[in-house]
């Protein structure tokens, strides 16, 4: 009777394993399909020695870099489903960044999707000294699913708008042309040389890592199941503020730090928004939304500079290193033509550090009939303290002059 059991148990095992099996090929077969790839793929004798070696990948990278990327990979996932591109591109991302919207390469290529300067610029991404949009999540998600579309049209299958994606438009027609074939099998082909190791190894990474995600026997095995589901929700929620609004307004308002914020906005270079923009799309943790719909509320006052009068000794690199922002920025901010300081004279610095989140400047533009006593009256704030800000020797004032009211 045992025996009988046991013959049971190493059928059913035998039984489940085959049909486990038979699952996985199908989903394989269903990656290769996605991507317009042959199901002789399969038999690349690079791809069979990369999945020989999937075990060392597994434990080393594959998980981790999921875990990793926790933040955004699900609001990822979800676009790349709603545009109707193949699913396995959510994987172009982790084979070109591994889910860190801080990532560069050596070629400056930046971000989640890891776009050029240029090429950023030509999509419609900002990149300035104020943010650098190829590190925002959901902007840098759009443009390169708008891309990878373009490609696709151009090229008419989806592995070569990946293998265009990598190694640029431009290349690829001309090896397509060398050739005389689109055929994968050709393009991977060491032997004819016409693409780098690296634009032949990265199609094999995306259906690999696409097919390691569908490995049900693994994923079981590492109790993964969480992170292979995250697509099902939204993470970030995205909120519209003013320019020029410091990250803490907003963070005090969901009871969370600035830098918490800044985590979720990669794309700010700053502890607040693009000063010269009326409006700003910002990320904030999708739980913390309705909080910030009822506490949070765009004032004046929200607006947080610093002015700083310059002494003997100052240049704009140690006033930079001191207030943790750019000397590019200051220069741009205050419309300075060189580098050159004048003892005395006034700086605005925009805010740039938790160390100065109390600190608020408003400047004003002095109109016709306006007092000192009438601004004074305005604002709260005492005339020698107004006068002393802006180095006024007397009470004169003329139209259409701007001045700084402090704290």
């Amino acid at each position: 009777m045992i025996r009988v059991l046991l013959g049971l148990v190493l059928v059913f095992q035998f039984s489940w394993g085959f049909l486990t099996m038979e699952d996985d090929y199908a989903k394989e077969i269903q990656v290769l399909k996605s991507l317009d790839i042959d199901v002789t793929f399969l038999k690349d004798p690079v791809f069979l020695s990369m999945k020989n070696d999937l075990n060392i990948y597994k434990k080393k990278h594959f998980l981790k870099v999921l875990e990793d990327g926790r933040t955004f990979i699900p609001i990822i996932r979800q676009m790349i489903t709603k545009a109707k591109i193949p699913k396995a591109f959510l994987y172009l991302a982790m084979t070109e960044s591994k889910f860190s919207a801080k990532a560069r390469s050596k070629s400056h290529a930046v971000g989640l999707w890891q776009f050029m300067p240029r090429t950023a610029k030509l999509l419609g991404l900002k990149v300035n000294r104020y943010v650098d949009e190829r590190k925002d999540p959901i902007k840098s998600t759009k443009v390169a699913i708008k891309y990878l579309k373009f490609l696709h049209k151009r090229f008419g299958k989806w592995y070569l708008a990946a293998i265009a994606y990598n190694c640029g438009e431009g290349k690829l027609s001309r090896v397509i042309k060398k050739l005389g074939s689109d055929d994968l099998s050709l393009l991977l082909d060491s032997k004819n040389g016409y693409l780098s190791k690296e634009s032949r190894m990265y199609i094999r990474k995306i259906v690999m890592m696409a097919n390691l995600s569908n490995d049900e026997d693994f994923i079981a095995k590492n109790k993964a199941d969480h992170l292979m589901n995250r697509g099902s929700t939204f993470a970030l929620a995205t909120v519209e503020v003013k320019g020029g609004i410091s990250l803490q307004s907003i963070a005090q308002s969901i009871h969370l730090s600035a830098k918490t914020i800044k985590e979720y906005n990669p794309q700010l270079k700053c502890y607040f928004t693009p000063p010269y923009d009326k409006k700003y799309s910002i990320y904030i943790p999708y739980d913390k939304y309705s909080l910030f719909q009822k506490n949070y509320k765009p004032v004046k006052s929200s607006r947080k500079f610093y002015v700083y009068i310059i002494k003997r000794g100052d240049s704009l690199y140690k006033i930079s290193k001191r207030f943790g922002i750019s000397y590019k920025i200051i220069k741009d901010f205050n419309h300075l033509k060189n580098n050159f300081l004048k003892l005395g004279h006034k700086l605005i610095i925009p805010f740039a550090n938790q160390k100065y989140a109390n600190l608020k400047i408003v400047k004003y533009t002095i109109k016709k009939g306006d007092t000192l006593s009438f601004i004074s009256r305005k604002f709260k704030v005492k005339v020698k303290k107004i006068m002393k800000a802006n180095n006024m020797k007397n009470y004169i004032l003329k139209p259409g002059v701007k001045i700084v009211i402090p704290n």
